[in-house]
């Protein structure tokens, strides 16, 4: 069975290795849209689901600084938030 298992995990390998780039980047882009409907209230953005994307900002600020500096933005855009 490991003899199986590691060619399995080769072939997942060769597959996937020219696309490993390409994949990262539309998971970051995701990401990113993510964060800015979640955090679109509090950015001045009207957002209809306000209501329900609170209850993510628990988990969303601990990407907010990583977020924030990818977008280009030297400073965090919120004043509640303070992390650089």
């Amino acid at each position: 069975m490991g003899r199986l298992a590691g060619f399995a995990a080769g072939l997942r390998e060769f597959y996937y290795a020219p696309y490993r780039r390409t994949l990262a980047r539309a998971q970051r882009d995701e990401e990113d849209l993510f964060m800015m409907l979640v955090l679109s209230e509090s950015l001045g953005v009207p957002n209809p689901a306000s209501y329900y994307t609170l209850e993510l900002l628990p988990v969303v600020f601990e990407h907010f600084h990583d977020w924030h500096r990818r977008m280009g933005m030297d400073r965090s855009p919120l004043d509640s938030i303070s992390c650089c």
